[in-house]
């Protein structure tokens, strides 16, 4: 009976043992290689040493993929760094590498022979030795990159003066020399005076205000040797007359001498064209040149004013400035309408007869204290009235300047008021007038600035419409006025917000 209960129990629970059986077997072998390595990582590094080798034995000292006898040795120290057999094994891959080397440089494998250098010395392979397998290699590189005919060439080409520019240049061949013989007496000497002429001459350049060719020269010695002792002298010079050049310029552009400031400005962008305050120079240039054509089309000179605009967009280098050119295109378009408005019919002589009258009514408004409204019989538009006929005639000119006060008291008063628009008129009027530049930037920076805090407020009020609107009368009165960007970013970023909703 007892047998009959523990055969039952058996075939009830030998299913569950075979399962948990068959489980620990296919741990077993799952986790088994890892384990040795644990428990027994001499063996793991043992297989890598023996690998290592095998890779050595048959000259793969280096491999990508790590099976080189290098990437192997340094494994097996990496798991077991008490025992000296992987150091002596990379000892033996270094002298291993040097052998390399010189088979390779025996039979012309010059790639070869520079990657086994490499290796040998990255392996602290004796230094003596390297150094004379890369000597050797860099004498079989020079020979037969016929470095003697090289030399030869260098030496006629500064003997005629041609240190720079080609590859037949002096300085050129020179470098070629020494990229294969660094230590080549002779080129580096032939260097040398080389790159002394050219600084002397940069030198001499710089005295006879040749700034632009001086800074070339600077530039080409400092490419073929940084450390040449007459540089840091010549580097001084230079940059001293790239001050005073400078200074030069911005006189020459307040005084109104554009032409003169602008071949300034381009010399020192010559030598670096990235350079802030010449850049910002020819955008002030471009500014005083799109404010001379609209002084021109104030005084209905348009074909000055034209050529104006021409040289402020051939002079602008973007930003700002563009934007103050096309402003003045638009002031020139507004001046020449109200010239087609102005100019009276009539022949030369009947128009020119019509003047006379004209001033009288400039005169009378003046007394009547009419000086910019009503529209059409304020002084100032009957002196644009005769300026229409004869812009450079004496009685003309003599009218402007005594309404020119009368335009900067209009303008203070109406900008107090907050009444931009009509202060917008009011400046219209001095600059119509030929008022001072000097005097006429800060005014526009002040109502460009008025506009601004203007849509400010419209922006703060969700007025999104009235806030562009006055950040465009802000950009068409003054583009440089220098809150203009940081407005026009919250202004985008107001239209993303709205769009987004």
């Amino acid at each position: 009976m007892f047998f009959r209960v523990v055969q039952r129990d058996w075939r009830s629970w030998w299913p569950m043992a075979a399962a948990t059986v068959g489980v620990a077997m296919v741990l077993l072998i799952a986790v088994r290689q890892p384990l040795a390595d644990r428990l027994w990582p001499d063996t793991r590094a043992q297989a890598l040493r023996a690998e290592a080798a095998a890779a050595l034995a048959s000259g793969r000292l280096s491999a990508a993929d790590g099976t080189g006898a290098r990437e192997l040795y340094e494994a097996a120290l990496a798991m077991d760094p008490d025992r000296p057999e992987a150091r002596d094994g990379l000892s033996q891959v270094a002298r291993a590498a040097l052998a390399q080397a010189q088979s390779a440089l025996a039979e012309e494998r010059f790639d070869d022979a520079r990657a086994a250098l490499a290796l040998a010395r990255e392996l602290a392979a004796p230094r003596a030795a390297v150094d004379r397998v890369e000597s050797a290699l860099r004498e079989r590189l020079s020979a037969q990159a016929g470095l003697d005919d090289v030399r030869a060439r260098a030496r006629a080409a500064y003997a005629r003066g041609d240190l720079h520019g080609s590859e037949n240049s002096a300085l050129p061949l020179y470098r070629r020399i020494l990229g294969l013989r660094p230590d080549d007496a002779d080129a580096l000497r032939g260097r040398e005076d080389a790159l002394g002429d050219l600084l002397q001459q940069a030198r001499e350049d710089l005295r006879e205000g040749r700034y632009a060719e001086a800074a070339r020269a600077v530039a080409v010695a400092r490419e073929f040797d940084p450390g040449h002792i007459d540089l840091p002298d010549t580097q001084a010079r230079l940059g001293e007359e790239r001050d005073a050049l400078l200074r030069q310029a911005h006189a020459d552009r307040d005084a109104g001498r554009l032409e003169r400031a602008e071949a300034r400005y381009r010399a020192l962008l010559e030598s670096d064209p990235d350079a802030a305050e010449p850049l910002e120079g020819m955008e002030q240039l471009a500014l005083a040149h799109a404010r001379r054509a609209e002084r021109a089309a104030a005084d209905f000179r348009f074909s000055d004013a034209d050529t104006a605009l021409a040289e402020a967009a051939r002079v602008a280098p973007g930003g700002s400035a563009t934007a103050a050119v096309d402003a003045a295109v638009r002031h020139v378009e507004r001046a020449r309408l109200a010239h087609a408005r102005l100019r009276p019919a009539g022949s030369p002589a009947q128009r020119r007869e019509r003047l006379p009258v004209l001033l009288e009514q400039v005169d009378a408004a003046e007394q009547r204290g009419d000086l910019l409204t009503p529209p059409g019989e304020s002084a100032y538009d009957r002196l644009r009235a005769a300026r229409a006929i004869a812009p450079d005639d004496n009685g003309v000119r003599r009218a402007a300047a005594r309404l020119l006060p009368a335009a900067v008291a209009c303008f203070d008063r109406e900008l107090r008021g907050n009444r931009l628009a009509r202060a917008r008129s009011c400046l219209d009027a001095r600059t119509a007038l030929s008022e001072d530049e000097d005097t006429l930037a800060p005014a526009r920076r002040r109502l460009a600035q008025r506009w601004l805090a203007v849509g400010d407020e419209r922006l703060g009020a969700g007025e999104l419409a009235a806030a562009r609107a006055a950040h465009g009368a802000a950009r068409e009165i003054d583009p440089t006025v220098p809150e203009l960007a940081a407005f026009a970013e919250r202004l985008r970023a107001a239209g993303s917000v709205g769009e987004s909703r």
